[in-house]
């Protein structure tokens, strides 16, 4: 690996580090993040003739707080900060292997980092966008592109983010005991929508969206690393591994695949496997969640060796216990369609309790024609196809409506 690959992949790993440790000694978020930013300029300068230090994550930390230090000192203020910056030894990097920061100093910088970023009392739209930026190390126009937003409307939100933990003096530590779950929920549910939003089958450029599901997969990895005893955590981890494991069959082009024509050989079988494990292992913790019992249907999906022989009775049973945690009209949607697949008759039925509440979704009307399509009533699903197109968004999802009335001609009979 030449150097350039190598501090590109130190800058995945120890960005979020670099910047949680200058943030927790400095206070400034700006300051942290152009110094970490200058650290990997100069490695990129020096190490080409100079050769990768021996631990190079210590390197770059240091690096960093000694910018600080310098800037700090150039604009004549901040002495007291200077002296405890300077007082701070070398840094230990994001492994824990160089630089002298104490045992004590656990929870990670980067835990104290995630908690701050994504604290309830900042609007949701800017903790992913304050996640992305200071852990993951997306550029403001990296991340207005993902979100397609201008690059001018991100900067402005990341400011405006960083000026209300300023002024409400929002702490950079981890929850007190009692705080942790509330606060570990919204953690969870920022990654988990940056997963989403790059697991999207519409919405930009692909290399875009997938990596900010490699980027909430590696945050999940992380947080389950530094809080191996939560286990939604781990269920989060395996719901987004197991989903991202089918990601290579999902589309033909720029057009849905639905679960049942997917070619089950491009999964990737290991991921799957990983998927499972930690999945796994969380539920021996004994306390499923919402995300854990997510992770259990999507394994059922991911470890079926065919469409037939997808476990539609245990599928049906994990969104009945989800409905427990989530009383969503959707989980219930979901519900619906798996008890479908055993009985149709039975699913039309417990869709048709859901009229009131999902009447203005798509999702209702397509799900009533497969199940009439399955059944071999044709012109109600071709009708049923009909209202779900009059709702559907643009982009794959309403291409594949369009393909599926298509297959069905106006006298009821399949073309």
């Amino acid at each position: 690996m030449n150097v350039q690959s190598a501090i590109a992949d130190l800058f995945r790993e120890e960005w979020g580090q670099v910047v949680a440790t200058l943030i927790r000694l400095t206070g400034d978020w700006d300051l942290a993040e152009d110094c970490a930013q200058d650290a990997f300029t100069q490695a990129l300068q020096r190490w080409p003739t100079e050769g990768i230090p021996p631990r190079p994550g210590a390197w770059l930390a240091t690096t960093a707080r000694n910018k600080a230090i310098d800037r700090l000192r150039r604009a004549a203020v901040g002495a007291a900060k200077m002296r405890e910056l300077a007082a701070a030894g070398p840094v230990a990097p994001a492994d824990g292997t160089g630089g002298g920061a104490p045992a004590d100093e656990f929870p990670d910088d980067r835990l104290r980092l995630m908690f701050t970023c994504c604290h309830p009392a900042l609007p949701f739209e800017a903790r992913v966008a304050l996640t992305l930026r200071t852990l993951a190390g997306l550029t403001t126009a990296e991340i207005a592109r993902a979100f397609l937003v201008s690059e001018g409307t991100m900067s402005k939100r990341l400011t405006r983010a960083k000026g209300r933990i300023r002024d409400a003096g929002i702490p950079f530590r981890m929850p007190r005991p009692e705080l942790l779950p509330e606060r570990l929920d919204s953690v969870l549910g920022v990654l988990y929508l940056l997963f989403n939003e790059g697991y999207a089958a519409s919405g930009g450029d692909e290399l875009v969206r997938k990596g900010l599901s490699d980027e909430a997969i590696r945050l999940g990895r992380l947080l389950v690393r530094l809080m191996p005893e939560e286990p939604e955590a781990a269920g989060l981890l395996a719901l987004m591994v197991l989903h991202d494991a089918r990601r290579p069959a999902r589309l033909d082009g720029e057009d849905l695949v639905p679960l049942e024509e997917q070619d089950r050989s491009r999964w990737e079988h290991e991921r799957i496997g990983e998927g499972t494990d930690v999945l796994d292992e969380a539920l021996r913790q004994g306390r499923a969640g919402p995300y854990q019992i997510q992770a259990a249907i999507a394994a059922c999906h991911a470890n079926a060796t065919s469409f037939d022989e997808t476990p539609w009775d245990e599928i049906a049973a994990l969104y009945r216990r989800l409905e427990a945690h989530v009383p969503s009209a959707i989980v219930r949607l979901n519900r619906a369609i798996a008890v479908g697949m055993i009985d149709q008759g039975r699913g039309l039925t417990l869709l048709t309790a859901l009229e009131s509440e999902l009447r203005d979704h798509h999702l209702l009307p397509a799900a009533r024609a497969d199940l009439l399509r399955r059944q071999g009533r044709l012109p109600e699903a071709a009708l049923a196809y009909r209202s779900a197109l009059a709702l559907a968004p643009t982009g794959p999802e309403r291409r594949y409506l369009e393909r599926r009335l298509a297959g069905i001609s106006a006298d009821g009979l399949s073309v």
